[in-house]
């Protein structure tokens, strides 16, 4: 089938402050029933990934988020229950908290076993969405660690497997984060080809995908992002074809099964947007000293970066560079809030009993 012709790209975004925009997430998260510093922790770690340019994972999140504490898929306030703990391995339970305080409780954990033992296998079963994942690498580099992530979702089914035409995964992320100066390297990607976030980040932007991303329902090759928001849905594909299925389905294994949780099996319905993670955190000082390591990453870089770029103004970048380079770029400017984005915080904020208190933190920059 015939893809159609890309669509006129939405009006201009609004730029707005990171600072207003984590106040006014702060206070929607606080009026939906999380007390003041969990507020601040989901709404931080959200805008934190609009800055990064992951806006698949920042505060567009909110008004779900506050759907899903309505529908009782989401607690404010919980804390992780420890289930078992081997010393070096420990099985936590998130109790459904929200994941961004949830996550951050359990690689202190982790850290803080590391730093005795020298590694920590932690598995975290039962948590509302871990959002970005290479917060964790980044929260166990800074302690001097790292670290490995493997994650499932127990949500619809939304990635079809390599060789077949229907979503029976889920987007299953991979990280790896290593502490190296001036800031972490990490790796951290979805194992479909795109994840749902950026889907929805083109539906709103009326733009299309790039070709290998999608089918539709019928399991056709599509390039139209708005098919996984239908009922029936299509489906995302596998990254790599066979080789991103294979990562993807030891996500599953590891990430839902050996972390004390559940594979993803069936279609659950609602979409209750819980995770289980298994990490593994271990301080590098053991098997490598620091000033050795530092010296082997620069090397790499500088041979990596000797390549002749691939188009005028490129160069090769580690890991984690473009982010700092968008985070820049957006601390300077304002993070980029679409219109329609910006309808449904207004809207949730309305719910909530805000009004204009959360526009507020919606202003724009000044010019």
């Amino acid at each position: 089938m015939a893809s159609a012709p890309p669509t006129t790209p939405a009006p201009a975004d609004m730029r707005v402050d990171a600072m207003r925009l984590r106040d006014g997430g702060s206070r929607l998260f606080a009026a939906a029933g999380c007390d003041d510093e969990e507020a601040r922790i989901i709404a931080s770690s959200l805008v934190q990934s609009n800055l990064y340019g992951h806006d698949s994972h920042g505060i567009a999140l909110a008004p779900i988020y506050v759907g899903n504490i309505a529908k009782g898929l989401a607690v404010p306030g919980r804390k992780l229950a420890v289930v078992t703990d081997s010393g070096s391995i420990i099985g936590v339970d998130g109790q459904k908290g929200f994941g961004q305080a949830i996550g951050r409780e359990a690689m202190a954990l982790a850290i803080g076993r590391a730093r005795e033992l020298g590694c920590c296998i932690v598995g975290v079963s039962n948590s509302h969405h871990l959002a970005r994942i290479g917060q964790w690498a980044e929260q166990c580099a800074e302690a001097g660690m790292a670290s490995i992530h493997f994650v499932n979702v127990l949500t619809t089914p939304l990635v079809a497997p390599w060789g077949g035409t229907d979503a029976r995964l889920a987007t299953n992320p991979f990280c790896v984060g290593v502490p190296h100066a001036p800031h972490a390297l990490v790796l951290d990607y979805a194992t479909s080809a795109v994840a749902l976030g950026k889907a929805r980040v083109a539906v709103d932007a009326g733009l299309r995908l790039p070709p290998g991303r999608l089918v539709d329902a019928e399991g056709r090759a599509t390039d139209d992002p708005a098919v996984m928001f239908g009922s029936p849905i299509g489906a995302l594909l596998p990254f790599g074809e066979h080789k991103g299925f294979a990562l993807a389905v030891m996500c599953e294994l590891l990430g839902g099964a050996l972390s004390g949780g559940k594979v993803l099996d069936h279609r659950p319905v609602p979409s209750p947007m819980i995770n289980n993670m298994l990490s593994i955190v271990f301080v590098p000082d053991r098997l490598c000293g620091r000033e050795a390591f530092a010296r082997q990453v620069e090397a790499l870089a500088t041979w990596l970066r000797a390549s002749p770029p691939s188009r005028p103004g490129a160069r090769v970048q580690l890991p984690g560079e473009p982010e700092r380079a968008t985070a820049a770029e957006r601390g300077a400017r304002g993070i980029p809030l679409p219109a329609p984005t910006r309808t449904i915080l207004a809207a949730c904020g309305a719910r909530l009993g805000l009004g204009d208190d959360l526009a507020g933190g919606l202003l724009p920059m000044p010019p």
